[in-house]
């Protein structure tokens, strides 16, 4: 389902690692002065200032990704103008070459093709989500386009190592708001309709030799189904039902012999719980399950289709062997660096691994895991100039809301700050069905090295802690929603973590909508605010919703409102109505290409403040869209949100570059 403004789920789902699921140090020294001084208090040194490019720049090498036969690397890496793009390494040698040329927005996802002679990628343009799935040949470097149609989103469903020939993708070429499969012949470039979408129809799933047999329907009265079917020729039949309160489900993969699937469900539980269902019989088997949390996450061989272990996101991830063979594999992980542990990536016999190291105060690490010898090799780290500073620490921290609900969050405090309670700024998640986790963020260290204590809330609404967490936020936009934010925020003045007085709301998409109601519902709450990419008026933003998103109408209608039915109520929800509420300093960013939250969503509520003469900085990007992944634009954004967080919150800042300038973007 949507799990989020901000990260496409049809995209990059890659939390499941099977072959075809394609697209988850401070030193006290004493001056001269001090010394003359001796017996009073030695007081920290505050840490060097991290520049910006080093957070926000391109990572040095990222995603890596092993070809199907063990022997070479493919991962991204910058070219020589800064445009991320896929480089190939034969593993043991020093032969790294680039093999692709994107010239603007860069390349953020890569995979092998089965035969290991080519690879693919998505790519949009300026941030439409248009993705198209494209194949490089890294002999020749020649690359083409294998959905070549304007206007259409094209999402993999399907890689196969026993159909090499073959990708199955879905695109709403024929009607663009729903997804048919198509059998795209990777060698010649032939492109067939292979399952029509009769309209309800949000994922699909196909078995090893590439017949689609699995689907998930969002219904419009609320609530999901799952259909199967035995074969392309059979009819499709119900073999799995709940309705609007459970949690979002899907499909995770089919098993080795093709006749059960492993799906995620909260039907008879709180939280999601990975089951099996037997398709002969529609019998449903339980394979693994927490009483909180849901499951986040599986490992599965590519070329047999075992199914290894499976994860859960708790305050740090918490994997749950099913093969308990696999637990040294991780061990010997866990002896050369402690973090949480993913595994990204395998040969088709699963008998090599990389595994990502994920850290809360550095880059993160990528381990090439030899299985049968049970040893393990650094490959690099995406962001090997962090190892430089000494970075904060996230602390999972909970409270209780004012009507009695626990919530869960991450607290991160600067390494040093100066100041006995430093200034915060309250970092929202977008989504809003989606949440924080444990782990590094670019953002985060940028506003703890400059002086802030940062407070991470998954507010109820959040995924990831079971259906009464998920629903307890339906209907509560600017609501209780919000008012776990007011909570959080008291509760880390009480403890100590914050200035009463200099406390900000920062966020993008829910998170930009959150900084806006945090100005105009509760005016006199912050000092100041970030909206990036956030809706203004409710009814408007569901009026514009990408067409593609239809078929998931009936969410949005119960955990949001109905544009019709609920016009009244979303619009007292909605931050553009009062506007002349604000009274803080304002800084809002848009990608005038976003295709969930229109420009249109900023600009109207940019014209209201200024027509009521009210401080705001707007900044627009034409080449982004619902984010910004070209780091130019990045840099640009930072910098101007570190001088406003500096004037309005305290703290320190980076001097603006020539090339950090926003120029004419500022509007």
């Amino acid at each position: 389902m949507l799990r989020s403004f901000i990260a496409n789920r049809h995209c990059a789902k890659t939390r499941h690692t099977t072959y075809g699921a394609i697209l988850r140090t401070t030193i006290c020294s004493l001056s001269l002065l001090s010394m003359l001084t001796a017996g009073l208090p030695c007081r920290a040194e505050l840490p060097p200032l991290i520049p910006r490019e080093v957070l926000f720049g391109n990572p040095e090498k990222s995603s890596p990704q092993l070809s199907p036969d063990g022997k070479m690397l493919a991962y991204l890496a910058p070219d020589k103008k800064d445009v991320m793009n896929v480089w190939i390494r034969t593993l043991g040698k020093e032969d790294d070459r680039l093999v692709t040329a994107d010239k603007i927005r860069g390349i953020r996802s890569v995979w092998w093709q089965p035969d290991g002679r080519h690879v693919l990628y998505s790519q949009d343009v300026g941030g439409d989500e248009n993705w198209h799935v494209y194949q490089t040949d890294i002999n020749t470097k020649v690359t083409r386009d294998l959905t070549p149609f304007m206007g259409v989103q094209a999402r993999v469903v399907q890689v196969e190592p026993n159909k090499p020939d073959h990708l199955l993708v879905s695109m709403n070429v024929r009607d663009p708001k729903c997804h048919d499969v198509y059998d795209v012949d990777v060698n010649t470039g032939a492109i067939t309709l292979d399952t029509k979408n009769p309209g309800d129809i949000s994922q699909w799933a196909a078995d090893h030799d590439l017949q689609v047999r699995a689907a998930m329907a969002t219904l419009k009265q609320g609530g999901q189904e799952l259909r199967i079917r035995k074969s392309p020729k059979d009819p499709w039949q119900v073999a799995a039902k709940w309705g609007s309160d459970e949690n979002d489900g899907g499909i995770v993969d089919f098993t080795r012999d093709n006749q059960s699937i492993w799906f995620e469900s909260s039907v008879g539980a709180n939280a999601l719980r990975l089951q099996k269902l037997d398709l002969s019989n529609l019998k449903v088997s339980t394979i693994a399950e927490d009483p909180q949390f849901d499951v986040s996450g599986a490992i599965i061989t590519p070329r047999t289709h075992e199914l290894l272990a499976v994860s859960f996101e708790k305050d740090r991830v918490d994997w749950q062997f099913i093969d308990k063979s696999i637990a040294p594999d991780f061990e010997v992980i866990k002896k050369l660096k402690d973090g949480d542990i993913s595994v990204i990536s395998q040969d088709l016999d699963s008998d090599k691994w990389i595994a990502a190291v994920n850290m809360d105060d550095g880059p993160t690490y990528y381990y090439l895991l030899d299985r049968p010898r049970h040893a393990a090799q650094l490959l690099f780290s995406n962001r090997p100039q962090l190892e430089k500073y000494k970075l904060s620490r996230m602390k999972p921290v909970a409270f209780t809301a004012r009507d009695g609900m626990e919530l869960h969050g991450y607290l991160t405090m600067p390494v040093e700050s100066g100041a006995a309670k430093p200034p915060m700024v309250m970092l929202v998640h977008g989504g809003p069905w989606a949440r924080d986790v444990w782990g590094y963020s670019s953002t985060l260290q940028w506003l703890a090295n400059r002086g802030f204590s940062v407070l991470q809330v998954n507010y109820r609404g959040s995924s990831g802690f079971g259906k009464k967490y998920l629903h307890a936020g339906d209907r509560e936009w600017a609501g209780k929603m919000h008012s776990d934010l007011i909570d959080a925020k008291q509760w880390a003045i009480k403890e100590g973590y914050a200035d009463p007085g200099k406390v900000a709301i920062f966020g993008g998409s829910y998170g930009g909508y959150a900084a806006l109601v945090g100005a105009t519902f509760t005016p006199d709450e912050f000092c100041c605010a970030v909206d990036i990419v956030g809706p203004s008026n409710l009814v408007t933003l569901l009026n514009s919703i990408p067409p593609y998103w239809e078929t998931e109408r009936s969410i949005f209608d119960k955990r949001l409102g109905n544009p019709d039915k609920d016009k009244e109520f979303l619009e007292a929800r909605s931050p553009l109505f009062k506007a002349d509420k604000i009274k803080i300093p304002m800084l809002i960013a848009q990608g005038a290409n976003d295709p969930r939250v229109k420009v249109a969503e900023s600009d109207q509520i940019v014209a209201a403040m200024r027509k009521n003469g009210k401080p705001v900085d707007y900044i627009v990007f034409p080449d982004e869209g619902h984010g910004f992944a070209r780091p130019a634009n990045r840099l640009k954004f930072y910098a101007h949100a570190e001088t406003f967080l500096t004037k309005y919150l305290g703290g320190r800042n980076e001097a603006v570059s020539e090339n950090e300038a926003v120029g004419t973007l500022l509007r």
